[in-house]
């Protein structure tokens, strides 16, 4: 290990001297205590190491990363990429594939083709859009069934026989199509992963440290960098830790001084509340008459909400959610949860029985999911850090660590993203390890108001769809006759007209690669006959009997024993 050399003298002494000059000369003490910090500043700049870039002189820096998801990962290719030392401490052993699509945003995918081109085309190869097609909010009693496409006009006021199926419409591809960028879309977090890890290892084949978790810090005086403990009790040295280890991160704990306390099922973990809401998601795949027609739609409803989407070769993967206390389980996880089955109940049938009088679009997609597949999640909220640090002293906090949000607006992942980015920019352009304090300082300071605005409204829509939206109200029949119906009517044209707009708009705001408009129409050219000709096969294999495995082996599922594990890929 390189071991930092940086630091300053003692100003004890000197204090002294200025406090006694303060009562026999006349200085203030004030003046003296100015005097000793711009002292001890100068003194601490004078023994500094340089900080080198391929055109700087100096070493390079040293920094370690605790947890290898896509936040670390992309944190660790950033600073790679920048010529810095980067360690990543993950918990497995090894790494297996898990976990189902990821949803990547306008700005994500501006944020990953600034980092690096070569990733960004590799992950176009795996991608699927679905900012390309229609995206929006159905009405989940009044859908007839059939996955009809029509519009969302007004026209139903004044015509009884006018197809109430669709509420509003996102504005995605025209808020995309605005600031030229990339449609919005999915990618199996594997497959993310993998190539992430894959352009890491080009650089350092010895990036990653597995099987070893960070459970503990302690910064160094005199701006020697920190002391990162280890889970085999063995300790490392850094010049900046980034904790990057997940809602339930250790770094995070000991930073804000958090119970680590972290029981399944409780109303609050680590310091962080439960949402009051539970999902449960699938996959299957099935030929819907809208697959081409539609990237994700969210059937509203009754204290519910149901979504499905298109996340490639034939596959719909949908999620159910429900307010229901914490602790309601009945199907594993994966994020600390229970490992097999928790009941032997049908869940499909349990799903289906929860949206009794729904449309017949969401029992055709559940009764195509076979009722193992089905896992379920509880979902934790954390508040925006507005009053305290990401930072402490050569650590600091990125991704869910610090800003975890709810999944109604695909943010989680890109603002984690958009975190390495900016960091990393930081970083490089420190010149001596005495700044790095004040960088990381920065870092907060510069992505504070953005994830903070970006938290609020992803908690704002799920507690908009669930407790302040119905079946809108309707003069034809007597579907939605509730306050919130006529709540929900009344939001549709500021919805359409305001909200909407305005809320991609922003979150396609942040675009580092500027205007790409040619080479996102080009994309979306190429990926459609691809995207079309996976999912034919797919479909095909289905119909002629052929067992097709959706997707592996789960959504919320990490694989338990990683000791077995033989395949290398990346668990987040």
């Amino acid at each position: 290990m390189k071991t930092s050399t940086s630091g300053f003298a003692s100003s004890a002494t000197l204090l002294v001297i200025l406090a006694s000059l303060s009562t026999t000369n006349g200085f203030s003490a004030i003046t003296a205590s100015s005097l000793a910090s711009k002292t001890s500043t100068a003194l601490y700049a004078e023994n500094a190491e340089l900080l080198s870039l391929p055109a700087r002189p100096g070493r390079p820096l040293k920094v370690a990363i605790a947890g290898g998801g896509v936040g670390g990962l992309t944190a660790a290719l950033c600073c790679l990429k920048k010529g810095m030392d980067v360690t990543i401490y993950e918990k497995t052993q090894a790494f297996a594939r898990f976990g189902g699509p990821i949803q990547f945003a306008s700005n994500a995918l501006s944020t990953l083709k600034e980092i690096d081109e070569t990733v960004f085309e590799r992950v176009m190869e795996k991608f699927t859009f679905t900012g390309t097609r229609v995206c929006g909010i159905k009405d989940g009693l009044r859908a007839d069934g059939t996955f009809r496409m029509t519009d969302d006009s007004w026209d139903f006021l004044i015509n009884k026989d006018a197809p109430p199926d669709w509420f509003v419409k996102f504005p995605l591809k025209q808020c995309a199509d605005l600031f030229g960028l990339p449609y919005t879309g999915v990618i199996d977090r594997p497959d993310l992963q993998e190539i992430l890890l894959d352009e890491c290892k080009k650089r350092d084949e010895g990036f990653i440290e597995n099987g070893n978790a960070v459970v503990g810090y302690e910064n160094l005086p005199d701006g020697k960098g920190v002391t990162i403990q280890l889970q085999d009790g063995s300790s490392a040295h850094a010049d900046v830790l980034i904790g990057a280890d997940g809602i339930w991160s250790n770094v995070r704990a000991q930073m804000y001084k958090e119970d680590r306390s972290n029981v399944e099922g409780a109303s609050v973990r680590q310091g962080c509340p439960y949402s009051g809401y539970t999902v449960f998601a699938g996959e299957t795949i099935m030929r819907k008459p809208d697959y081409y027609d539609t990237g994700y739609v969210v059937y509203i409803g009754p204290k519910r909400y149901f979504v499905t989407s298109d996340v490639g070769n034939g596959r719909i993967q949908w999620y159910a959610f429900f307010a229901l206390p914490p602790g309601t389980k009945k199907a594993p996880s994966g994020w600390g949860g229970t490992e097999g089955r928790i009941s032997d109940e049908n869940l499909v049938e349990y799903i289906k029985g929860l949206h009794e009088g729904w449309t017949d679009e969401i029992m055709q997609v559940l009764d195509a999911t076979p009722p193992e597949s089905v896992e379920q999640r509880d979902l934790y909220d954390r508040r925006p850090e507005l009053f305290r640090s990401w930072a402490d002293g050569n650590v600091v906090l990125m991704g869910d660590a610090v800003h975890a949000m709810m999944p109604n607006l695909g943010q989680g992942g890109c603002q984690a993203i958009e975190d390495a980015y900016v960091l990393s920019e930081l970083l490089a352009n420190t010149k001596s390890t005495d700044k790095l304090p004040a960088t990381l300082q920065t870092f907060y300071n510069k992505r504070l108001l953005r994830v903070s605005t970006v938290q609020f409204m992803s908690k704002l829509a799920s507690d908009l769809i669930i407790n302040a939206f119905d079946t809108p109200w309707s003069p034809h029949d007597n579907l939605g006759k509730s306050w919130k119906s006529y709540l929900t009517f009344f939001w549709k044209p500021i919805l359409q007209y305001l909200i909407f707009p305005a809320q991609f708009a922003y979150l396609y705001s942040y675009h580092p690669t500027g205007n790409i408009a040619e080479t996102a129409k080009a994309l979306a050219e190429t990926w459609e006959t691809r995207h079309r000709d996976g999912a034919e096969a797919a479909f095909s294999r289905v119909e002629k009997g052929e067992q097709v495995k959706a997707s592996g082996p789960s959504f919320f599922q990490k694989f338990k024993d990683n000791d077995k594990v033989e395949e290398k890929s990346v668990a987040l």
